[in-house]
């Protein structure tokens, strides 16, 4: 316990990363299983998450992500990317894909489906992307664990132009809203004014409250 509290002590959302280091292949796909196996409401995985290596696009992605960077200089750039809407088609894959995994139908699980199907796609898209943007959170969450226990420096970013960022991805065609923006890499050594300040939060009694 005592090793996880000190790796996210160590954390930070780095502000300048060093571009001639790379993240390695094994540690990215460890951060991407970790995001893989993360909670979601019913087990849907509502969202997607895009790998970005491809320098142009890291490069036609910055200046309508406030010329951060950390963009271009990452040697990853995860973007999670949300279902645009809850539809039948959607529900059921993920309902059928559990049946052919565990190799049985259970009878609870099946009417779960259909009081899904009778609410979730009745509902407007707004509404419904919202929540499966919620759902993408959570995995970013576990992004921000399992990086710190790898010591990857990654900087979650909400200070970008969703539209923009779908249209350079071409995330619209598959029935994606981009969420949040996660950039992989190891904090340079030099010009970053947060890199050796000390890591501040809340003392745990203003911040824990217990009704016992």
């Amino acid at each position: 316990m005592t090793t996880l509290l000190e790796k996210l002590e160590w954390r930070y959302a780095a502000k300048k990363l060093d571009s001639n280091q790379a993240v390695s292949a094994e540690k990215v796909d460890f951060i991407l299983e970790a995001i893989r196996l993360s909670a979601t409401s019913s087990g849907l995985q509502p969202y997607q998450v895009i790998v970005v290596t491809n320098p142009e696009l890291k490069a036609q992605i910055k200046p309508n992500a406030w010329d951060q960077s950390q963009i271009t200089d990452c040697s990853h750039l995860l973007v999670f990317a949300a279902w645009d809407n809850y539809t039948a088609e959607r529900i059921n894959m993920m309902f059928d894909l559990v049946n052919e995994e565990r190799g049985f139908i259970n009878e609870g699980w099946e009417n779960y489906r259909q009081m899904l199907l009778h609410n979730y796609p009745q509902r407007d898209a707004e509404t419904n992307y919202q929540h499966a943007a919620r759902q993408a959170y959570i995995g970013l969450g576990t992004a921000l664990v399992a990086a710190a226990e790898l010591k990857v420096d990654c900087t979650p970013m909400e200070g970008f132009d969703p539209a923009k960022v779908d249209e350079i991805l071409g995330l619209s065609k598959l029935g994606l809203r981009s969420v949040i923006l996660l950039p992989l890499g190891y904090r340079a050594a030099e010009g970053d004014w947060l890199v050796n300040l000390k890591k501040v939060r809340r003392p745990r009694e203003q911040f824990i409250i217990e009704m016992k």
